[in-house]
Formats: structure tokens, sequence, C-alpha cells
């Protein structure tokens, strides 16, 4: 009984002493250009060989849309003085624990603001943006350059002032290749066809139903 009296003292002596209190760290994180780093952790980190630090490493706090953050630790007296690392998109910035001894709240808020030395990566829409405007230079480019041979020649710039060159089409008598317009009058003329039949001939060769054994 005298050792549990003696224990419960101890305790009831002690408890101010090793009282842990709830101690905030806030801030904002920007890029180097300012800009806010939202939705991003930052996450507490030791140095090598730290090991009042250790309790603390692996908390984290996601940033809002704005990059304000806000990491909360249970900090004892006797840990003022200690540094952690705040480590935010690869980068690390030092901070050290403060806890003022003479305050008798059980809470604890400093302020650190984070600026890192990158700048923001470029966004997914605008990459897009670039992507398409790339791929428009590159066909027009190759539409310019097709439209640059096919004006080299004499039919390419007769086809590109509208006038395209007739259909052939192979003679069903003697296999000549002949102008569309042009068949009817090569069966009436070359092969003394009925004009009637000479017309027939032609629908269905423009119609690819002719045969041989008609």
């Amino acid at each position: 009984m005298r050792r549990i009296l003696v224990i419960m003292i101890l305790t009831i002596f002690f408890a101010p002493l090793v009282s842990a209190e709830t101690y905030l760290i806030s801030g904002k994180a920007t890029y180097a250009d300012n800009t806010p780093v939202p939705l991003h952790y930052v996450l507490i980190e030791c140095e090598a060989g730290n090991t009042q630090c250790y309790q603390y490493r692996g908390t984290k706090a996601m940033t809002d849309a704005y990059g304000a953050f806000t990491l909360m630790l249970d900090a004892e007296s006797q840990e003022d003085g200690v540094e952690i690392l705040l480590t935010l998109r690869g980068e690390n910035f030092t901070h050290v624990i403060q806890i003022d001894s003479s305050d008798n709240s059980n809470q604890v808020s400093v302020t650190q603001d984070i600026k890192l030395s990158q700048y923001p990566p470029p966004s997914g829409v605008f990459m897009g943006f670039g992507c398409a405007i790339v791929l428009f230079v590159l066909v027009f480019v190759s539409v310019l350059l097709r439209t640059g041979r096919r004006l080299t020649t004499k039919q390419g710039r007769m086809e590109f002032a509208g006038f395209r060159q007739a259909r052939q089409l192979e003679c069903p008598k003697c296999k000549e290749m002949v102008f569309q317009h042009e068949l009817i009058k090569h069966l009436i003329i070359d092969h003394d066809m009925e004009a009637l039949d000479a017309a027939d001939i032609t629908g269905k060769v423009m119609r690819r139903t002719w045969s041989e054994e008609e």
C-alpha cells in the first residue's frame, strides 16, 4: 500500500512537468512565383541522428486550395528547441519547436510559411492546348506543302482553279482508255455501233456491270 501511495504522489508531482501540449504549426505554402501550392501534403521528417524528432516523423497535413496548412503535434515542455523538418514537394524547411513554459495554456500556436524554390508545374489544360496548337501547325504545314507541290504542275494548277480531269473508262471492245464523255462517240465511230447500243454499253461500263458475255 505504501508503494502505491508513493507512486501516486510522484505521478501527481511530476505530471505538470511532462504534460503534453497541443502544438500547432500554421502557415501558407507558395511556389517561387508566390502562387499557392494547393492539395499537397506538408510532411514532418527528421535529420539523420536526430532521435528527439522521431516521434513526430510522418505527421502530415494537406494544404487547402489557397496553400494554407496546419500541423498538429502533441509536444512536451522538455522538447522545447527540438528541430524538425517540414517537407513539401521534395524540399525541406527547418522548424524549431518553441514552447513557452511561462504560458499556462495547453495549446501553442506558431506560424511558419513555406516558399518553394521551384515553380508550379504546367497545367494539364495548357499542355493540352499547346499540343493542339502544335498538331494544328503540323497539319497546316503538311497541307501547305502538298498544295505547293500540286501548284508546280499544270494539272495541279488546273485542279486548284476548279478544273478537274475527266474520268477515263476502259472501252469494252478494244480495251483502250477513253474519256467518259467520249466513250459513246468512240463506240459509234470506231466500233460502228448503234447509238442506243453504245449508250447502253457506256452506262453499264460506268456502273461496272458490263460483261463481255453480253
